[in-house]
């Protein structure tokens, strides 16, 4: 079960170039999670401590406005969920919620740091691809948010 957890998270992009000894330090305590369709991973404003890495199905990701949930986005095997608290050590900033059945890697803040303590490289690689992750998400919600403002002539033009 290790080998094919190893390769699922190298097949991820926040664990590409990561060494296999590596890996397996970050999976030796890491707990296997299932949801049933309609099952929340976490809920907005939830404390975070673990990110996720879906193995199998799909989420969507809602955020929670006037009472209501809007979904945002919708995650697939191979995506990471839940990485912004381990690098804000903030609270969930938004809901997860299985579309279809799902199993998940839970992976804590904890596991991370025996990494750290291991070798500080392979620490600094793991951050660097998070950020860019982070960084490519935001691109995408920056992208959808212009669009919006434009469509509905919010954005005055020069």
């Amino acid at each position: 079960m290790t080998a094919e957890r190893i390769r699922v998270l190298q097949n991820m992009p926040i664990f590409g170039g990561v060494r296999d000894d590596i890996l397996e330090l970050v999976l030796e305590d890491a707990t296997e999670i299932s949801l049933e369709q309609g099952e929340y991973l976490f809920v907005e404003n939830d404390p975070g401590n673990a990110m996720y890495v879906l193995q199998e199905g799909q989420v969507a990701i809602l955020k929670l406005f006037d009472n209501v949930r809007f979904r945002i986005s919708s995650l697939r095997a191979g995506d990471c969920i839940g990485e912004m608290c381990l690098i804000d050590l903030g609270r969930r900033s938004a809901s997860v919620m299985a579309l279809t059945d799902c199993k998940a890697i839970e992976l804590t803040g904890a596991s991370l740091f025996r990494v750290y303590e291991k070798d500080i490289e392979q620490f600094a690689l793991i951050q660097m691809n998070l950020s860019r992750e982070l960084s490519r998400r935001l691109r995408v919600a920056n992208d959808a948010l212009y669009r919006e403002l434009i469509r509905n002539n919010r954005i005055p033009q020069l």
